[in-house]
């Protein structure tokens, strides 16, 4: 009986072994695990009896992986599958295109499929803000604005909606005073380690500046002035073509289509100031090159503080002035609100 425990445990042991990564130092010390994940500069593994142990790619003399391993390049491909290294040289055998060798100074980074499902998959925010009153004064003013994100080393994808609603009922008749919706998309995509290119799609709606469409079709290149984990400044620069169509009014009673071009000049600032406390600061100027003088302008800041993993409270200021508004109307137009974030995901938010 004893012989035959013994004989299980062995055969439980070399099975746990068979399914684990291993990983040799150069000072001849063996690790084994599992590969969660790396950088340029250090491994994380988790071993059954050590616990989460980081160790210097430099003093790394070669791995073993058993399960599949996804390589981050330089150029921005991942190449996935199980992997063993010599002499500098990582071997990747994959799914579909066999052994694949990649120089170790081309990897950037190393993940499980645990993480690198974290980084494929899209993170977002949601943020609310809601003021209402009932009694002697009956007031409604509501704002809802929903950024996503999807961030790999090549490129980065977002889509941002931003929702504006108020009204009056205090007195008959009930009477909206706000109502404005924008949102878009935008791809960003890196040509060098600073360098990149950027399209975009923006669409909004205002009520109150009798805009039943603007539509902005863009791009144009960008540079990462600052680029570190807490703190990211961008500058950019572009072109576009913008077409509007307002409503009929008594200045123009079957309505106006304006469409032009413009210049697009921006900046954007992402900052974490510490464990609970981010910042981010967009400004974009859209000088009309069609009408000479004439332009637009944007800017955007939040300012949230954490109080949970998922739940933040925010301050967000917005402003959106136009040179040229339809007679009678202004040309500017400001946003004040603060409430509740929701997160998900991990990234960029």
């Amino acid at each position: 009986m004893r012989r035959s425990l013994l004989l299980a445990g062995l055969l439980c042991v070399l099975a746990v072994a068979a399914n684990a990564d291993q990983v040799t130092l150069k000072n001849g010390d063996r690790l084994t695990g599992i590969i969660v994940s790396s950088d340029a500069k250090t491994m994380l593994i988790k071993t059954e009896l050590a616990g989460d142990v980081n160790v210097k790619w430099d003093d790394v003399s070669s791995i073993v992986s058993s399960q599949p391993l996804y390589l981050g390049l330089k150029d921005g491909q991942t190449v996935a599958g199980t992997v063993t290294t010599t002499d500098g040289t990582f071997t990747v055998t994959t799914n579909t295109a066999g052994k694949v060798e990649v120089p170790k100074a081309s990897v950037t980074a190393v993940r499980d499929a645990a993480e690198q499902k974290a980084v494929d998959a899209w993170s977002g925010i949601l943020d609310t803000g809601l003021s209402l009153t009932r009694g002697n004064s009956a007031t409604l003013a509501f704002s809802l604005s929903a950024k996503a994100a999807r961030v790999t080393k090549r490129d980065k994808i977002s889509v941002y909606s931003t929702a504006v609603y108020a009204s009056d009922d205090t007195t008959p008749p009930s009477r909206t005073t706000a109502h404005a919706i924008r949102g878009g998309i935008r791809g960003d995509f890196n040509v060098g380690d600073r360098w990149f290119v950027f399209g975009l799609a923006d669409f909004e709606y205002d009520q109150f500046q009798d805009l039943d469409l603007r539509n902005v079709l863009g791009g144009g290149l960008g540079y990462h002035v600052i680029k570190r984990p807490t703190t990211t400044f961008d500058l950019f620069g572009g072109g576009d073509y913008e077409q509007e169509y307002f409503s009929a009014t008594t200045t123009f009673p079957t309505g106006l289509t304006r469409k032009t071009g413009e210049v697009l000049a921006g900046e954007e600032l992402n900052m974490k100031l510490n464990d609970r406390l981010a910042l981010t600061e967009k400004a974009s100027l859209f000088p009309n090159i069609s009408d000479s003088g004439q332009y637009r302008f944007q800017f955007d800041a939040t300012a949230a503080t954490k109080l949970k993993t998922w739940l933040s409270w925010q301050v967000t200021f917005s402003d959106r002035y136009l040179s040229n508004p339809l007679p009678g109307l202004k040309g500017n137009d400001e946003l004040l609100s603060t409430g509740l974030r929701l997160t998900f995901g991990k990234g960029v938010f």
